[in-house]
C-alpha cells in the first residue's frame, strides 16, 4: 500500500497541482493585500472616506450595548454583524483572481495550439512517385505526363 502511495504521489499531475495549490494561496495573498491596502482605500476615499472593512450592520449588540464605531469594537463587544463590507473586499478579490486566472489559461490554451500543417507545395508523380511541383503538368524525373 505505501509503494501504491509513493507512485501515486510522485506521479506528475499531482506535484504540478501541488505546486499550483501553493503559488495559488501565496497568489491569494497577495490579491487580498492589492485590494485591501492599494485598490480599497482610493475607492473609498471617492466615495466619501469610506471604510469598506469597517462597513457592517449590527444584528444582535453585544454585552455593552450601543453604536460601534468600528468592527474591531463590536466583535471586542461580541456582537453579531453582518461584514458587508469585508465581503465587498472578498468579491473584488474574487474578480481579480478569476481574471489572472483567465489570462493565464487563455496563454496556455495559445501556447499549446498546434500550427496547422503549410498546405503542400509538391504532389507525387503517379509514374515513378517522385515529388513534382503542384502545377507541373509533366514529371521532370520521369518525363510523363500528369494531368
Amino acid at each position: 500500500m505505501f509503494k501504491e502511495f509513493k507512485e501515486f504521489i510522485m506521479r506528475g499531475n499531482v506535484v504540478d497541482m501541488a505546486v499550483g495549490i501553493i503559488i495559488g494561496a501565496s497568489f491569494g495573498t497577495i490579491v487580498k493585500s492589492l485590494v485591501d491596502d492599494i485598490i480599497m482605500p482610493p475607492i473609498g476615499l471617492l466615495l466619501g472616506k469610506v471604510d469598506f472593512s469597517n462597513l457592517f450592520l449590527v444584528i444582535q449588540e453585544g454585552k455593552t450595548p450601543g453604536a460601534y464605531e468600528t468592527l474591531a469594537a463590536a466583535k471586542a463587544a461580541g456582537a453579531v454583524t453582518i461584514n458587508y463590507g469585508l465581503f465587498i473586499n472578498t468579491i473584488i478579490s474574487f474578480i481579480i483572481v478569476a481574471c489572472a486566472v483567465f489570462v493565464l489559461i487563455r496563454a496556455v490554451n495559445k501556447l499549446k495550439q498546434e500550427t496547422p500543417a503549410p498546405a503542400p507545395d509538391t504532389k507525387e508523380c503517379p509514374y515513378c512517385l517522385s515529388a513534382i511541383p503542384l502545377r507541373a503538368i509533366r514529371c521532370a524525373h520521369c518525363t510523363a505526363d500528369i494531368k
